[in-house]
């Protein structure tokens, strides 16, 4: 079975990126090791602070377009929710 991700991550600011992928490590160290041009490797958006996972890809996008369309206040309620000290959720998963 597929799994799909939709994932908030940020920087030393606390710039906050809403992304969707199929596959969340391989995407989390694309971001943390800046392999791909964009937002995310200019603004060095590298902490991983909250994700959900879905079962089908139309979910996850729905649920990222949802995401992405509220007010950054109400951003921070969700990640607050689960991660209110914003910790790295990925911060263990990759060797340096």
């Amino acid at each position: 079975m597929n799994k799909f991700y939709v994932y908030i991550m940020t920087n030393l600011s606390n710039t906050l990126y809403v992304g969707i992928t199929n596959n969340l490590e391989r995407r989390i160290y694309e971001h943390k090791h800046e392999l791909l041009p964009g937002f995310t490797n200019r603004y060095k958006i590298h902490r991983l602070i909250y994700f959900e996972e879905f079962c089908d890809v139309y979910s996850a996008i729905q649920r990222e377009k949802q995401i992405k369309g509220w007010v950054r206040r109400k951003k921070i309620v969700l990640i607050d929710s689960i991660n209110p000290q914003w910790i790295d959720l990925a911060q263990d998963w990759f060797e340096d």
